[in-house]
């Protein structure tokens, strides 16, 4: 492996069921051309929801790039992600106004029901719970949006009744999968 200056975490190795060929047509595309790391990065992050270690160094490979500079571009842009997220990505607001209307129990509510953390994502790769300085709703505190759709105001009823449903609606797209 390439000698990254400082160990950083570019050479840990991934669990190798990454389809790098994926990638081919935006490599052909940007090589030799400067800038475009990013929109490559952006562009590998769209393909597999987020940036796994294996695919930073074939970039860094494929683009005569050090990893270290790879890693370093995509750990400074809060738009990287460094690990899988769920199908449902969930937004909970705690701006001022949903603070106070109580999204402390709304998020102890989704903790529960989900058995995860803010910022982790669920055994079954469902749902990723975060928390969100705020979401521009304030007129529906407490809410939360999951994958972009508003939910409020809620309750923590309310919010664990739309993770079921989300559930229940996945059980049955499976089912009905199954059944074609």
């Amino acid at each position: 492996m390439e000698n990254c200056h400082g160990g950083c975490c570019i050479q840990k190795k991934s669990n190798g069921n990454i389809n790098l060929g994926l990638l081919d047509d935006i490599l052909a595309e940007s090589r030799g051309k400067q800038g475009m790391l990013i929109p490559v990065l952006q562009k590998a992050q769209d393909i597999y929801g987020y940036l796994p270690v294996e695919v930073m160094r074939h970039i860094a490979a494929e683009l005569g790039i050090k990893p270290a500079k790879v890693y370093g571009v995509a750990t400074f842009y809060a738009q990287f992600r460094f690990t899988p997220v769920g199908k449902y990505i969930i937004l909970l607001c705690q701006g001022t106004a949903c603070h106070v209307n109580g999204a402390d129990k709304i998020e102890t509510a989704l903790c529960d029901e989900l058995k995860i953390k803010p910022g982790e994502t669920t055994e079954d790769g469902l749902f990723t719970l975060n928390n969100a300085a705020c979401l521009g709703c304030c007129s529906l505190a407490p809410v939360m949006m999951i994958n972009g759709q508003a939910y409020g105001p809620l309750t923590p009823d309310k919010a664990r009744r739309i993770i079921r449903d989300i559930y229940s609606g996945e059980r049955q797209g499976a089912e009905e999968g199954v059944e074609q």
